[in-house]
């Protein structure tokens, strides 16, 4: 549904976007991630045909988005970061105008409009000016925009910015519920949200793709990986010496010891299968007490840091 090919973007001297190239399948949602500056939302903009490129090819709902840009537009909701709301006007006539041009049939735009503004939580405010929301309500409102012509491609870019706790699951829920037949893509820097909803990363840094794939396998270019960590008491052995015969179990490829406390070693195993019955074998074995033993998965956050951090 979405293929970008080697779309860059310069503006003078500065190249904000540099030979960029990924692809989005119908009914995918990824995240797409990067820091401040990083080429994002130019990304997304030269998607949308709100910039054109300087060069490369962008092909979105089988049309090309600079040969063919209305067909692109009737097929894809954008939510900028700062939604396009006139201050003027209440959510009702703004979401009213929006659903006409585009081409909402009349016959049902009333009802499209109602159902919404009841997903995304403005049931009862239509008659609200624009202009008195807080930055949650504004949000919602441009959320609304993006999707009143029930577009096959949706791109969000910080969806739940401004909206309070309990805002921001309603609407994570329903951006899941999007995802269920059509193709998302959702930025933001809000990365325990990627988490939760996106199989797949997108990472850009300096205007480059630096990651792409499932998380799990973002998390392994990364270098953070499945680990495991173990609590031991072995009488008579430092963590240095516990670690090392752990170590020597087959199961196990790497062990580090972190620290000891009251008598346990905290050890943090890799392996490339869990290897916590080879570990309480050994211990059974040899007498040692095990007070912990867990599988820890690393956030992503850990990984954009060190993925990040190597192409600062």
């Amino acid at each position: 549904m979405i293929s970008a090919q080697d779309i860059s973007k310069r503006f003078g001297s500065l190249t904000a976007v540099d030979h960029v190239s990924f692809e989005v399948g119908k009914g995918e949602l990824i995240g797409f991630i990067g820091p401040n500056g990083a080429g994002k939302t130019t990304t997304m903009r030269m998607l949308t045909g709100y910039l054109p490129t300087t060069e490369g090819k962008a092909v979105v709902a089988g049309h090309d988005v600079f040969e063919d840009p209305m067909s692109v537009r009737r097929k894809v909701g954008y939510l900028p970061e700062t939604p396009p709301l006139y201050p003027e006007l209440t959510i009702g006539d703004y979401l009213h105008f929006i659903a006409e041009i585009r081409e909402v049939p009349a016959k049902g735009r009333s009802r499209r409009v109602g159902e919404v503004m009841e997903r995304v939580g403005l049931s009862g405010w239509e008659g609200r000016i624009l202009g008195s929301l807080s930055k949650g309500y504004r949000q919602r409102v441009g959320l609304a925009q993006a999707v009143i012509h029930d577009p096959e491609v949706l791109i969000l870019d910080e969806p739940t910015s401004g909206l309070d706790p309990a805002q921001v699951v309603g609407i994570r829920e329903y951006v899941r519920d999007l995802a269920a037949d059509r193709t998302v893509i959702l930025s933001t820097h809000i990365l325990a949200q990627v988490e939760l909803l996106c199989p797949r990363v997108v990472m850009i840094a300096k205007g480059r793709i630096v990651a792409d794939g499932p998380l799990d396998e973002v998390r392994e270019q990364a270098g953070y990986g499945l680990r495991y960590r173990v609590e031991l008491a072995a009488d008579g052995l430092d963590e240095g010496a516990v670690a090392a015969r752990v170590g020597g179990l087959s199961a196990v490829e790497q062990v580090r010891a972190l620290s000891t406390t009251d008598g346990f070693s905290l050890l943090e195993v890799h392996a490339p299968a869990d290897p916590r019955t080879a570990v309480a074998g050994l211990a059974t074995a040899e007498g040692w007490r095990i007070r912990a033993m867990e599988r820890h998965v690393p956030s992503l956050e850990e990984a954009f840091l060190a993925i990040v951090g190597r192409e600062a």
